[in-house]
């Protein structure tokens, strides 16, 4: 997304407010529609069928194009009345007549997101992230050798995870071990953590699995500028699967 327009500081003071603008998009899907089905069961899928709403914005092949687009999204499944909702946030206009009509429990719901968040702001905030840390890479491998990420499990591990990237006032927006904040703070005992089921891919794309957890709460906002940046940009790994999307109202 093109930070220039949606983190631009507006005239009250350089740093002191800043304007989000996007594009989300509200689809409830029929849970027992195969189209829909296989999405649920297979997270490649569910990445294609995100994707599948910004067809001809870049070119086939271009790299990272969910970047480029600014598409970040997160979903849920209500089991009693078998709907997903699927919630998919963009800087481009969207366009999901390639979802099968039967697929589509109701018509999509368009918002066009323009808010500017000042210091101070206080804002309820839902997540859904992959938490998950590097473990360094044992004695006598290999230079240059990557550490392996391995996902938290328990919930106050996973605060923990969150914890690191709030940016109390007058912090910087990189921490000293170079974790990127969120331009917030928080109260953290009256944060709230929900460990997710896992979601898989199974052929051609074995071992994906990416671990996910929902973290709810009220954040204030203490770098206008950084959050802006991570509404727009989402938080943590696993950002192509549904993890990262920060919704507030």
């Amino acid at each position: 997304m093109n930070t220039n327009t949606t983190a631009s500081d507006v005239s009250s003071g350089a740093g002191r407010a800043a304007r989000f603008v996007a594009a989300q998009t509200l689809l409830t899907l029929d849970a027992r529609h195969p189209f829909v089905g296989k999405s649920l069961i297979d997270a490649q899928d569910m990445h294609r069928t995100v994707m599948s709403g910004f067809p001809g914005w870049v070119d086939d092949g271009s790299p990272d194009p969910r970047a480029r687009m600014g598409i970040l999204s997160a979903w849920t499944v209500d089991l009693r009345q078998a709907r997903l909702n699927l919630v998919v946030q963009s800087s481009l206009p969207a366009d999901w007549s390639g979802i099968p009509r039967a697929a589509r429990a109701e018509r999509p719901e368009h918002l066009a997101v323009d808010r500017t968040f000042r210091f101070g702001d206080r804002v309820t905030f839902r997540t859904v992230v992959n938490p998950v840390h590097s473990v360094p890479p044992p004695p006598g491998s290999p230079p240059k050798t990557r550490g392996t990420r391995v996902p938290h499990t328990r919930p106050e591990h996973v605060k923990g995870w969150f914890v690191r990237r709030l940016q109390p006032p007058g912090e910087p927006a990189i921490a000293p071990d170079g974790v990127t904040r969120i331009g917030a703070d928080a109260d953290t005992d009256r944060i709230a953590v929900r460990m997710l089921p896992t979601v898989s891919s199974p052929a051609p794309h074995k071992g994906l699995r990416i671990a996910r957890a929902e973290i709810k709460g009220t954040l204030t906002v203490t770098d206008p500028t950084a959050f802006v940046a991570a509404l727009a940009r989402g938080i943590g790994h696993a950002r192509a699967y549904s993890c990262g999307l920060i919704l507030v109202r």
